[in-house]
């Protein structure tokens, strides 16, 4: 493909019209460095390993809106032959480079002005710099409508950014997928940024305070799991630094926090002479949790074992956990309704996984491979019954709790996020209609060489299933409060990872787990 420059809405238009390609968009300013370059070689790379026929567009456009008065708005860099030749070296297939003109003809007060709310607005970077968020949020969906990609790539160093523009998309139901990507920075650690240019000789030396001090606390925390916000400030007045804001906030919020259990953000911005920086790095006191709720037969077993090899993340299938324990009972003719026996019995057995291979792990009684045993229609029809016992949840929880004291873990069951993990860092509720559910147990069971009398009749089962998990007292089926619901009718397996790929990547920083390949 012959890369190309455009400056005008017509030229930019008529040649996308000869591509038939979808468009991967990346909005900057110019002043491009291996940031930006990250972004795009980032944006490269997903498309070549999807083969898909995509497009990597890359605008420059130094918004006047996000500019207040007296800030760099006349001096910010501007060299498009430099920006360009960044881009495409990186991978870009085109630039835009519009004039304020294109970008709003008649003048912006011809067009619609987007409010940010004020909750997000008010925090951090909007504090300091009042109308800033709106300019830019303003422009990025003009821009949108102009262009009109498939994918918009921004870049996580301007977090604050990332996560307007994405609760704006959500609100604003705009169907565009945003994929974000980490902050680069050089060998000394100092995050690219098209103002470094700025910076003095002399200052560029107290301004390497800022990594560095965001740096030694992350690495203070990571072991005494306590954070001194004191400390810090001292080494910025120590480097003539003058502090904005030095906080610790919840990263989707953006309001201040002092629960540091769950994934936090340390968040900077600090003059360096007349320079505005800003930094910011995650606190996590372990590697992110993973919860995957849903009904019986919404395929979640499948699923989630991929979706954690994936990630290279450990699969925990509780249900696989409840399922032994029903055949265990069944096994030893113990009455379902006599707790005092089934108590007795569960209390010195031996429940593990192993794993001889990813996508082989095996679930293990009192050393007896019940893996396939528990799929048997005598153990589906009775679990239910053995889950809602209080004992046998409790003993089970605790296991599984124990399991993912590290992180670094996918779980799926009835009750993950509510009650095994209720602090994951993401949950979702994977579901399905009982008609999609009866027919996907039929072919499950067909696999097993085990026999049923009709897919009605399973569908039958699945509903009173459904009824008995959602109607127990003891922690009943429910889609947690924060959870996210993905509904699978009519999605095959290759379908589902890819949307719970998405559904991590907006939630989970590229900065504390990468992007794993398509």
């Amino acid at each position: 493909m012959v890369r190309k420059i455009f400056q005008t809405n017509a030229e930019l238009k008529d040649w996308l019209s000869e591509q038939n390609s979808a468009i991967i968009f990346i909005p900057t300013m110019g002043g491009l460095h291996p940031g930006h370059q990250y972004l795009i070689q980032k944006a490269k790379e997903r498309n070549t390993n999807t083969n898909t026929n995509q497009i990597i567009l890359v605008s420059i456009f130094v918004n006047p809106l996000q500019f207040s008065k007296g800030e760099d708005f006349k001096k910010y860099p501007r060299n498009i032959n430099r920006d360009a030749e960044l881009a495409f070296i990186a991978g870009a297939d085109a630039i835009w480079a519009p004039d304020y003109d294109e970008v709003f003809p008649g003048g912006e007060d011809s067009h619609f002005k987007i409010e940010v709310p004020k909750t997000l607005h008010n925090q951090l970077c909007g504090a300091e710099r009042k109308g800033h968020f709106d300019g830019v949020a303003t422009v990025i969906i003009r821009l949108i409508k102009i262009i009109q990609p498939k994918k918009l790539i921004l870049g996580e160093k301007d977090w604050q950014q990332l996560i307007i523009i994405r609760k704006l998309f959500q609100e604003l139901s705009i169907p565009v997928k945003i994929e974000s990507y980490s902050t680069q920075r050089d060998q000394s650690g100092f995050a690219y940024s098209s103002r470094n240019s700025y910076l003095s000789d002399s200052e560029r030396v107290n301004a390497q305070s800022l990594p560095n001090a965001i740096k030694k606390a992350k690495t203070e925390f990571e072991k005494k799991k306590v954070i001194n916000l004191t400390k810090i400030a001292s080494i910025f007045k120590e480097n003539n630094l003058k502090i904005e804001y030095l906080k610790i906030v919840d990263p989707f919020s953006l309001k201040e926090t002092e629960n540091i259990n769950r994934l936090c953000l340390l968040a900077v911005a600090v003059k360096c002479g007349s320079t505005r920086l800003i930094d910011h790095t995650f606190l996590m006191q372990r590697k992110p949790i993973i919860a995957i709720d849903g009904p019986a037969g919404a395929g979640k077993s499948t699923v989630t074992q991929a979706f954690a090899k994936k990630l290279g993340f450990i699969y925990l299938d509780t249900g696989a956990m409840y399922r032994a324990v029903t055949w265990l009972i069944i096994r030893n003719s113990i009455d379902p309704n006599d707790k005092a026996e089934i108590k007795n019995i569960l209390q010195d057995s031996k429940l593990e996984f192993k794993t001889s291979s990813f996508l082989e792990q095996k679930i293990f009684i009192n050393n007896i491979d019940v893996t396939e045993k528990i799929r048997s229609p005598k153990v589906t029809s009775m679990v239910s019954e053995i889950a809602k016992q209080q004992f046998v949840r409790e003993l089970l929880t605790r296991k599984q709790k124990v399991i993912g004291n590290n992180g670094g873990l996918v779980a799926e069951g009835r009750d993950i996020g509510t009650a095994v993990f209720p602090d994951a860092e993401l949950k979702i509720f994977l579901t399905a209609s009982p008609t999609e559910r009866a027919k996907r147990r039929a072919l499950d069971l067909n696999k097993r060489g085990y026999e049923f009398s009709s897919i009605e009749d399973l569908e039958k089962e699945i509903k009173e299933r459904d009824k008995k998990d959602s109607e127990r007292k003891i922690a009943p089926l429910k889609k947690a409060q924060d959870a996210i619901e993905l509904v699978t009718d009519g999605m095959n397996i290759e379908d589902v990872l890819k949307e719970l790929i998405d559904i991590f990547r907006s939630k989970i920083p590229e900065e504390v787990w990468p992007t794993p390949n398509p």
